[in-house]
């Protein structure tokens, strides 16, 4: 559960499941973090995501980078992410309907967190679901709704986010999906 005093998320991933225990073992004893996810994905990786006060999840996240630097992929810290990023993490998102579809996927986990909240901050769009790794062989993607040239901007912002970084794998947006695409996605 996220604390009320929280205004920051971090996430760091590693390669090796060993490195990835360890530096998430290390985040939370170097400063008053909350562990919200800390798991094994798609292919052997391992990600650990927490969230408390700015300057905490700083200190953490940065004392977890000195961990076995060989097998380190990607982290972040955002301060003040955007409300709809832990409802679209945790599948709980209420979307009633879908104008336009966009879909962005991504060659890691720590990079589709980002976007996402880009994507949400850069236009008046709803995020649907951020799939982080889960059983796409490490890769993870992000589905967002709202008005086709609202949508668009989003997944430009967020696409040239991750093209930056070199973890941008695909994107797309769909006008008016077909309404079997659309209960699929729901």
């Amino acid at each position: 559960m996220v604390t009320e005093m929280a205004n920051a998320i971090g996430m760091i991933e590693f390669k090796t499941v060993s490195a990835g225990i360890a530096a998430a073992d290390l985040m939370v004893k170097t400063a008053a973090v909350e562990l919200l996810e800390a798991q094994v994905v798609c292919p052997g990786k391992y990600t650990a995501l927490i969230t408390g006060q700015l300057s905490a999840v700083q200190s953490a996240v940065e004392a977890a980078l000195t961990q076995k630097e060989e097998a380190y992929i990607d982290s972040f810290i955002l301060g003040n992410p955007h409300e709809s990023i832990f409802s679209a993490i945790y599948g709980t998102t209420r979307v009633a309907a879908i104008d336009a579809l966009g879909i962005l996927e991504t060659f890691d986990a720590a990079c589709i967190i980002e976007a996402a909240d880009l994507a949400a901050k850069t236009a008046l769009v709803e995020l649907i679901e951020l799939r982080i790794a889960k059983g796409m062989c490490g890769k993870s993607y992000l589905t967002l709704t709202g008005e086709v040239a609202a949508v668009e901007a989003a997944i430009a912002k967020a696409k040239a986010f991750c093209a930056q970084k070199g973890m941008y794998l695909d994107s797309s947006v769909i006008a008016r999906p077909d309404e079997q695409i659309r209960r699929s996605i729901l």
